[in-house]
């Protein structure tokens, strides 16, 4: 299965538009067995390279706001780090969310009641210093049945530019859609247009995480799940489409 690194179907009329910048692709492989477990109904495992994979993912959300008028301020910019998996729905490849840690209380009640999106409140940082990426969170909300609070700390170095992705780098960062699910179960899916990532080689010189654990899944292991495969992109501006039923 070959994907695009160019939109298929760009989005015409955005109800929302967004930066994200400063975006590490941290991916480690799983058994399609154990991805399966997490998803709704209605949702099967994108495979690549013979495996599912689940992502640690860090950015700079940046700009909120719907097009044609300025962005939210303060609120509309946050460090997010999200937990997410790749999925199909008849044919249609997508990203589905385990969860997304961000440093604003009330963008997370707004994305959880309104999209239905595992949003999850603490303390969130995601800093580029030169060629290096920090991140760090701590979640507050909602309580976790784990002993301490789910959390993770990233050192990241950035390396040089990918002329030309392989297969399974652009499977990890070129997705042009989301599902959620409604509050009654219903999948939905938004579409999302953007230009090309500028991505580029990266090394993880550290990593201490439970974020991936507390989504569902056995903590990665280089003997489980092989060396992480890491990216790095500065980023980019984002359109988002209306969310649909399927």
């Amino acid at each position: 299965m070959s994907y695009s690194e160019v939109c298929p179907q760009p989005v015409r009329r955005a109800v929302m538009k967004q930066g994200w910048y400063d975006l590490a692709y941290i991916h480690f492989r799983y058994s399609v067995d154990e991805v399966a477990k997490v998803l709704p109904a209605g949702l099967e495992v994108d495979v690549c390279d013979g495996s599912a994979w689940v992502g640690l993912i860090p950015f700079s959300m940046r700009g909120i706001g719907v097009p044609g008028l300025p962005a939210v301020p303060y609120l509309g910019s946050f460090a997010e780090i999200n937990v997410r998996t790749y999925v199909r729905h008849n044919g249609v490849p997508g990203v589905w969310f385990c969860s997304l840690d961000i440093n604003r209380l009330l963008p997370t009640i707004v994305a959880r009641t309104t999209y239905t999106l595992p949003y999850c409140f603490g303390r969130a940082s995601n800093k580029r210093v030169g060629d290096e990426l920090h991140t760090t969170v701590e979640r507050r909300w909602p309580r976790s049945a784990q002993a301490s609070k789910p959390h993770t700390k990233i050192h990241l170095k950035i390396g040089e530019r990918i002329t030309a992705p392989s297969d399974l780098e652009v499977f990890l960062s070129a997705r042009w859609g989301l599902y959620t699910t409604t509050h009654r179960g219903s999948l939905r899916y938004a579409p999302i247009s953007h230009e090309p990532w500028k991505l580029h080689r990266a090394e993880l010189v550290s990593l201490d995480d439970s974020l991936i654990a507390a989504a569902g899944f056995a903590a990665p292991t280089p003997a489980a799940n092989g060396e992480a495969q890491v990216m790095f992109s500065p980023g980019l501006p984002v359109r988002v489409g209306l969310p649909r039923r399927v």
